[in-house]
């Protein structure tokens, strides 16, 4: 005969259960920021991030100066999840070989306010290099999904793919595919294929949540 749960059992089982709902959920991401520190954060050169950088009600704010903050781990292959609410420029950068010299070095996503007519340089933009093919921001928190394989970069803004570029095609310094400059002095395609994600500060305040990354084999 099976006894019934007592009461005390069938919470623990039901703790269990959670627990165990929450594991797969989370099974192969890494959470960059879970909304209590930034404990999987420093200022690029392995110090804390600046004091401007706070956490309050499980968001990341910029609300003054503070440096670039760079994830202490470097990803090559990844889905990267985030969102992100702005009253100004910011950018989010990946695959970057060196903080110190970032633009160089590394990919960036523009953020910023929504754009009537994107360019390079509006909000979803993989910076100076290619525009989103629409304005997908809103005036409020915005979901981006960034995917690296690769030489394949593709960025989802609120569920809707905005960029899709292949970075062999970036073949010369100064220039992109469709004959227009860029400030790059090494062509994209030789750009570093894994490196560190990290938070630009660019004078605005910008706030984001739920950062989490996800390597891919």
């Amino acid at each position: 005969m099976i006894r019934p749960f007592t009461t005390t059992a069938a919470v623990l089982f039901a703790i269990g259960l959670l627990a165990a709902s929450a594991q797969a959920a989370d099974q192969g991401w890494i959470r960059l920021f879970d909304g209590q520190d930034l404990s999987a954060w420093d200022n690029g050169s392995g110090g804390a991030p600046g004091a401007g950088w706070v956490v309050q009600d499980g968001t990341l704010i910029r609300q003054k100066p503070a440096g670039y903050i760079w994830s202490k781990q470097s990803f090559g292959d990844f889905v990267l999840e985030l969102e992100f609410k702005t009253e100004g420029n910011s950018g989010v950068f990946f695959r970057t070989g060196n903080p110190r010299d970032c633009v160089q070095t590394g990919l960036e996503m523009q953020v910023d306010k929504p754009a009537a007519k994107p360019n390079k340089h509006t909000v979803g933009a993989l910076y100076d290099a290619l525009a989103p093919t629409k304005n997908a921001a809103l005036n409020d928190w915005n979901k981006v999904v960034i995917t690296c394989r690769g030489s394949r970069v593709t960025i989802e803004m609120n569920r809707e793919q905005i960029v899709v570029a292949d970075l062999d095609q970036w073949n010369q310094a100064g220039k992109n595919p469709d004959g227009t400059p860029n400030k790059y002095r090494t062509a994209l395609k030789d750009f570093p294929r894994e490196g560190k994600i990290g938070l630009q500060e660019h004078g605005a305040v910008v706030a984001y949540r739920n950062i989490r990354v996800k390597p891919l084999k």
